[in-house]
């Protein structure tokens, strides 16, 4: 695969113990072909474990730390450090096993985070997080840098880890998609189709031509609207407040078109097994065509301010 030119889109694990006595690694690649599917089956219960992928594949390396911290499985000559727990629960319980009591309690119990150290002449630290004074996700960021020149950045993520793999395994099958929606705000459509697809297909379900392209313009909706809040963000984040008002006014008007096209201006119930909630009540062709050439328009406009701004361009 790697040979190939192959990307390593994820990698998860599964305790089939009550199945087939086994732990399974598995892994999505995509090749010039199309989408790879592998399942590595470990029939070692007590210590299970698995070649690292990270040396070929470098983006494996935190998720194989999340499989090991949600399931105990190891991978081999691999960064084992903690990934999702935070001291959330004990390092030899693993909340995805079957056998796991979603009920315990666990005390909170800090633990040391090794950090790779930068030493020499000069060399000053700088932590950020995990709280930050915005939505962003929250991160622990260690700065080591010599005045301006940042030498090394260590991140910790993880800390948005809420336990919905494990709500998924308790939730029926026709309410799922209400769960995947509410994974993350400002993805809703895109988790809760992603949701319905994998239920479609173990259905062998044909969902109506006209249902897809309702699908398609609700997801195209969402990824303009997170869109213009980053451009707004980046402007603020350089001190352009500016650009930050008129991206969010963009926003909002996009917003208001979701509440009279479908209902709800973010949508988290829009995508259902089988199709969607309902067809276009408002807006005509017309009136969304109106819009979008408004959108363009104002986001050029917007362009051309940030080029004359020094320290914006670049970001832009």
């Amino acid at each position: 695969l790697h040979a190939s030119g192959a990307r390593l889109l994820t990698v998860w694990g599964a305790d089939d113990r009550d199945r087939n006595g086994s732990f399974r690694v598995r892994a999505a690649w995509l090749t010039p072909e199309g989408l790879v599917f592998t399942e590595h089956r470990i029939a070692d219960t007590e210590q299970p474990s698995y070649p690292s992928l990270a040396e070929l594949f470098p983006t494996a390396a935190r998720m194989q730390r999340a499989v090991f911290d949600l399931l105990g499985i190891r991978a081999t000559g691999a960064d084992m450090r903690g990934w999702l727990r935070h001291s959330g629960w004990p390092e030899d319980v693993f909340p995805l096993r079957r056998d796991f009591d979603s009920d315990q309690d666990y005390p909170v119990t800090s633990q040391p985070y090794p950090f790779v150290l930068v030493e020499g002449d000069g060399v000053h630290e700088i932590a950020v997080g995990p709280v930050h004074a915005g939505i962003i996700e929250p991160g622990h960021f260690r700065f080591s840098v010599v005045g301006e020149k940042i030498l090394r950045l260590e991140e910790r993520l993880g800390y948005t880890h809420k336990g919905i793999a494990k709500l998924f395994q308790g939730s029926s099958q026709d309410l799922g998609h209400r769960l995947a929606a509410r994974i993350s705000g400002d993805s809703a459509v895109a988790f809760s189709w992603a949701w319905c697809a994998a239920l479609e297909a173990i259905t062998q379900t044909v969902c109506p031509e006209r249902a897809i392209h309702l699908r398609a313009l609700a997801l195209e909706h969402e990824r303009v609207a997170n869109h213009l809040g980053d451009l707004g963000a980046l402007g603020n984040d350089a001190g352009f407040a500016f650009g930050l008002t008129q991206f969010s006014r963009m926003k909002e008007d996009l917003l208001r078109a979701n509440a009279d096209l479908f209902g709800a201006r973010y949508l988290m119930d829009f995508i259902l097994p089988g199709g969607v909630g309902g067809d276009l009540p408002g807006y005509t062709a017309a009136q969304l065509l109106h819009l979008y050439r408004e959108l363009e328009d104002g986001v050029a406009s917007m362009r051309s301010i940030y080029d004359e701004h020094a320290g914006i361009q670049d970001r832009f």
